[in-house]
């Protein structure tokens, strides 16, 4: 980045055809590549998806290989290829800094793809440093000499918020591999041994600590912890009881919710003000957030409405690659309310100022004309330690009525017996609403997810719509592309 060159990743784990959906969009010249990874104690050869991605990528020039899962691998295995050692050897006298305009591009992320090729999201130098800088220094309180660590793959968002790190003048911490490998202590072990400052992660994890009844506050050393950080989705209620119970009552829980689009967060920590369960502290510094209704007229305070924000901020992109005309950010971004950013979330600004965010607005749960954010049907259901993971929609039919499946994974030993049944239809209606209760419970192998870990709830809700299997979903988009064929075949007969 600092000779103005524009950076791209992909997580290693990506197939062959899902990285060049997102890579023969930017035509790139050089291509840094590992041989493979470890996850989960398996490893996994990558060498022959590069040789069948390089074939893809025409524009390449130059192949760095970075021999990590064999430090015999040979450069000579990928054409036009050297050793990143090798170049590393190269004589240099330091990183030389190019002067550029503020809104010159330096990186490209992605949309998740999840029913087409994904968006080239283009940053700036300018908006990125300016965001980067406000978020560690003003939101996270990151200090001089305190260690950053977030849990992230090279193919989400959060790997290059981490580097934001540095202008804190602050230490990184990485981890490579599973987060529940050999066992789900592993992050917390991190903690106690590299003596991690800002602890990042996400709501699932958090949810898994305490399903799995955790508790590293006691089990470890997290005396140099001082904040956690949670993002990827909504966090629950009893997951901030779970931390100042079992991580540590002093210890900042710092809710977040941003995304790849401005690579930065709309609402998120303030070391100043009180933490309330379920709630997210405040919007961000320089974030004209609203929620608005269907009209595009502000909501009153406390009711549910459509994240908006009425001002540009710095980093939102500069550009989608080779969208010449606009017309793609125009309709990504503008087209709902002429003008105006819809992020497609569903969140409630309460009357001190801090948020609830209630899940995505193109997943909405629409009961009888009531709108039903996803994300409260899994802070309930989050409570029954019998259910792993869930995943709900709701699909109209042409008669005018509604099929509200709720499809669960169940914990180790457990099974849906009627008495488990009524405790989530009871946990529901009690919880929230009876409109909240689903139609019918499905227990289901596994819940389909992206890449970057959303739950793919509208996929779900297209297949069982019957529309074109091409056009409900994108495999190469997904972590778990055969947990789709369990669905597929059960919307067959619906």
């Amino acid at each position: 980045m600092s000779i103005g060159a524009v950076w791209s990743s992909c997580s290693p784990d990506f197939g062959a055809a899902s990285v060049a959906d997102r890579f023969v969009q930017i035509s790139p010249k050089v291509l840094i590549a590992v041989d493979g990874y470890q996850y989960n104690g398996k490893k996994h050869d990558k060498l022959p998806i590069l040789v069948e991605l390089c074939a893809m990528l025409p524009s390449v020039e130059k192949i760095v290989l970075i021999p990590y899962l064999d430090p015999e691998s040979p450069a000579d295995s990928l054409p036009n290829a050297e050793l990143w050692d090798d170049v590393m050897t190269t004589p240099q006298e330091g990183l030389t800094f190019e002067a550029l305009p503020f809104d010159n591009p330096i990186w490209v992320l992605y949309s998740s793809g999840t029913t087409g090729v994904p968006k080239a999201i283009t940053h700036s130098h300018g908006g990125n440093l300016l965001e980067h800088l406000k978020y560690l220094h003003f939101h996270n309180d990151v200090q001089e000499g305190e260690r950053f660590f977030w849990f992230s793959t090279t193919g989400w968002m959060m790997w290059n918020f981490t580097l934001a790190a540095l202008l804190a003048k602050s230490t990184i911490v990485l981890y490579d591999g599973s987060p529940g490998f050999p066992h789900l202590n592993a992050l917390w072990e991190l903690a106690e041994k590299t003596r991690i400052t800002h602890f990042g992660t996400s709501a699932p994890f958090l949810v898994a600590c305490m399903k799995a009844g955790l508790k590293p506050g006691k089990e470890f050393d997290l005396s140099a912890l001082r904040s956690i950080g949670s993002t990827g989705s909504p966090l629950p209620p009893e997951a901030y009881d779970y931390v100042y119970n079992e991580v540590g009552a002093n210890i900042w829980l710092s809710s977040m919710a941003g995304g790849t689009d401005v690579c930065t967060a709309w609402v998120g920590g303030n070391p100043w003000l009180p933490v309330y369960l379920g709630e997210i502290q405040c919007i961000c510094l320089g974030c004209a957030m609203e929620a608005w209704d269907e009209n595009g007229q502000p909501v009153s305070q406390g009711e549910v409405g459509e994240m908006v924000v009425t001002k540009a901020m710095p980093s939102m992109p500069v550009f989608f690659w080779n969208d010449a005309d606009g017309s793609k950010y125009q309709q990504s971004y503008f087209d709902y309310f002429p003008g105006v950013w819809r992020h497609g979330d569903w969140l409630r600004i309460t009357s001190r100022g801090s948020i609830v965010i209630l899940g995505r607005s193109d997943a909405t749960l629409n009961r009888q004309g009531v709108r039903i954010g996803t994300a409260e049907i899994y802070r309930a259901l989050d409570n029954i330690p019998a259910i792993k993971d869930c995943l709900i929609i709701n699909t109209e039919r042409p008669d005018g009525s509604d099929w509200m499946p709720l499809f669960v994974v169940l914990s180790e030993g457990q099974s849906l017996s009627d008495s488990l049944q009524q405790h989530i239809r009871n946990t529901l209606r009690t919880a929230y609403s009876p409109r909240h209760v689903p139609d019918e419970i499905i227990v289901v192998p596994d819940i389909p997810y992206t890449i970057s870990g959303k739950k793919m709830e509208t996929p779900v809700k297209r297949i069982f719509l019957h529309q074109p299997l091409e056009k409900a979903y994108n495999k190469d988009s997904m972590r778990n592309p055969e947990s789709m064929n369990f669905y597929i075949s059960m919307a067959k007969n619906k």
